[in-house]
């Protein structure tokens, strides 16, 4: 009678190795290297998995259709819009119920500043440019569900709209600093 064959051992050559073997089914995952929080030694970096499911930045950044600085301006836009927004408010079980509206929490200098900073976007940006940073930043749009929402659905706009994120997000580089007006211009295509 043959011998039953051993399955491969399951030890790992490193102790510390946090790789995950498997990945969900309808995972959609990039690449990303961050600072080791375990590292004794500063500076030292790890591979880690990082979600691009309902990211569009995140996406288009992990496939190298964006650099880096477009995609650091448009994570700030991201961070501007989250502190400026002023949306539904949970509701705080442990305070007195009271009939009538309670009062609003006084607006507070980092949200002042992030309007600020949003409104110096929307007129370097202009109507349509902020409409389509707000579209894809904020709602989390696809190209093609921004020409269905503009009753354009043809490939022709479906490239003039990345095209035209693509300026905007080099635009939201130079103003929060990302970026500079002369490499701008170096990156910028030949007309």
């Amino acid at each position: 009678m043959a011998r039953a064959r051993r399955n491969k051992s399951y030890k790992l050559v490193n102790p510390h190795d946090r790789l995950s073997r498997e990945l969900p089914f309808n995972a959609e995952v990039a690449e990303v290297e961050v600072d080791n929080p375990l590292a004794l030694d500063p500076g030292e970096k790890i591979v880690a998995m990082r979600s691009v499911r309902s990211d569009p930045l995140g996406r288009l950044h992990a496939h190298r259709q964006i650099d880096e600085a477009q995609y650091r301006g448009g994570r700030a836009f991201q961070s501007d819009w989250e502190r400026a927004e002023r949306g539904p408010q949970a509701v705080d079980t442990t305070r007195e119920y009271v009939d009538g509206a309670g009062t609003r929490e006084p607006v507070t200098e980092s949200q002042r500043q992030a309007v600020l900073r949003l409104n110096r976007v929307e007129r370097e940006l202009g109507i349509d440019g902020a409409a389509l940073v707000h579209d894809v930043l904020v709602l989390g749009l696809t190209m093609d569900q921004i020409g269905q929402r503009r009753a354009v659905r043809t490939q022709r706009w479906h490239d003039y709209f990345a095209r035209r994120f693509r300026e905007c997000l080099d635009r939201l580089a130079l103003v929060y600093g990302f970026a500079t007006e002369v490499s701008a211009r170096r990156l910028a295509p030949p007309r």
